[in-house]
């Protein structure tokens, strides 16, 4: 890795004096985060970055190259009082952040700058956050299961350990809700580092997962990374490459398994469409940008595990309007290992987390990989629901009195699992009143297989409700 310099703005008058100037441009015009520089001497390079010599120092990247004069750049700070005239300096390098161990318990913006007010970070190094991704030889792949203690995600859709994980779903159906339950149950049994990615977060959510992780007890081994809604589109387009630099050196360099978290992946997609739309590119299908498809791999494909460690992945997906055919999540989809699916009809019923049992997925849901008893339960409970789902047309229009017998235990045992699958989160605790569950994975296939065998057929569906796990049943009736 070349050595990393930095020119500040405060430092231009010496450079002259040492015969070192770099090359600066004058302002041409300003569109929203889009300027327009000419340079009179020599272009700076392609996502090289550019200085202001105002008061407050304006960041932009060099994006595209108009002529042999002049450069479009992104800006990635607020352009505001920005006028024409005003010089900015090449910088002579891509954009850089300091990376080191003293990262962990911070919250961190786009440059890798602290926000938490805990004062500034010991600089181990400084990386490019622009970098390829691992050679396919170097690459390692395994098939060991990552448990987060959520029944209908570790039955139904396991997560690979050191693979991708997308959580899909409309708005308000609690996607941030389950990945926040997910960090504080999984982050406590994660012997490595986790990362959590907020791309274009409400500040509420990003103080309220500070709260969590800092009440969970596992500040000091998670690093946070926010580029805010309220930021311009550059920088919540780039700090997805922040994050991925920080856990690639974690990986590398400290040889350690990174969790990375993204909340909400949706809106790198929506924050490179406004980009391509200021820099006046030609929409593509439904508005969005053309280089949609290379820009979210870029991105995805630098998730990777090596011989050195691993970075697992779990990503929000925010659906717009429902609409899984849209082009940014069936691009999304196309990197995953492992699938969830939110339901707004789940959602409606107070069934959750409200997660679509029969949608949901995972390629490790295998029988040399997850063990026969496992495969066998999970099968068995995606075929009962799936008879359910064909039988409730005819229970609406003609009632449960003209179904078969058997048809009718099958109803019922459905209702109970479905219901067994609702689980009570620490997270929302202070809401609801009910204690937060985690269920091991042994407990969760015994429940299931329990319910299937008939066990429960007599106890009635609503004690399946919200309950860890199965005997909590059984125990309500003693009491």
């Amino acid at each position: 890795m070349r050595e990393i310099k930095h020119i500040s703005t405060s430092d231009h008058e010496q450079l002259i004096k040492a015969g070192q100037e770099r090359a600066f441009g004058r302002v041409h015009s300003v569109r929203g985060s889009v300027i327009d520089i000419r340079f009179e001497e020599h272009l700076p390079e392609l996502q090289s970055m550019l200085t202001s010599d105002t008061k407050k120092p304006i960041k932009a990247e060099v994006t595209v190259h108009i002529n042999e004069k002049m450069v479009r750049a992104l800006a990635l700070t607020p352009t505001c009082g920005l006028q024409k005239g005003t010089i900015f300096y090449d910088t002579g390098e891509p954009l850089n952040i300091p990376v080191s161990s003293h990262l962990k318990g911070r919250m961190l913006n786009l440059f890798g700058e602290p926000i938490d007010e805990k004062g500034e970070v010991e600089v181990g190094e400084v990386r490019p956050v622009f970098q390829s991704a691992i050679p396919l030889s170097a690459q390692q792949t395994g098939q060991d299961i990552l448990t987060t203690g959520i029944k209908a995600m570790d039955l139904l859709s396991p997560l690979e350990r050191g693979g991708k994980a997308g959580l899909f779903g409309g708005a308000g159906v609690g996607k941030t809700v389950l990945i926040m339950e997910m960090i504080r149950n999984m982050v406590a049994q994660h012997e490595g580092i986790s990362l959590f990615c907020g791309i274009g977060e409400r500040c509420r959510e990003a103080e309220e997962l500070y709260r969590e992780i800092t009440a969970a007890g596992v500040l000091d081994n998670t690093i946070m990374v926010f580029g805010q809604m309220n930021e311009p589109p550059g920088a919540r387009f780039r700090v997805g490459q922040t994050a991925l630099t920080i856990a690639e050196y974690f990986r590398d360099v400290h040889r350690r398994d990174v969790l990375l978290l993204i909340d909400n992946i949706f809106r790198f997609v929506q924050a490179g469409s406004e980009v391509s739309g200021l820099m006046g590119k030609v929409t593509s299908r439904l508005g969005y940008q053309p280089t949609l498809g290379s820009e979210l791999a870029q991105l995805q494909e630098r998730i990777c595990n090596t011989k050195n460690g691993s970075i697992t992945s779990i990503q929000a997906v925010y659906v717009p309007a429902d609409d899984f055919t849209d082009p940014a999540v069936t691009h999304t989809f196309s990197h995953l290992s492992s699938f969830i699916v939110l339901s707004r009809e789940r959602a409606s019923q107070g069934l959750y987390p409200a997660i679509d049992l029969l949608r949901s997925g995972s390629k490790m849901l295998a029988r040399h990989i997850v063990g026969d008893w496992h495969y066998r339960v999970a099968q068995a409970v995606k075929e009962t629901l799936a008879h359910y789902e064909d039988l409730k047309d005819i229970i609406s229009m003609l009632g449960m009195e003209e179904l078969s017998s058997e048809d009718r235990q099958l109803v019922h045992r459905a209702r109970r699992l479905e219901r067994f699958f609702t689980q009570p989160f620490a997270v929302t605790e202070q809401f609801t009143g009910i204690e937060g569950k985690m269920v091991s994975i042994e407990e969760i296939i015994s429940g299931c297989e329990r319910i299937l065998d008939g066990e429960f057929d007599d106890v009635p569906e609503q004690r399946l409700f919200m309950i860890g796990n199965i005997d909590e049943a059984k125990q309500h009736d003693a009491a």
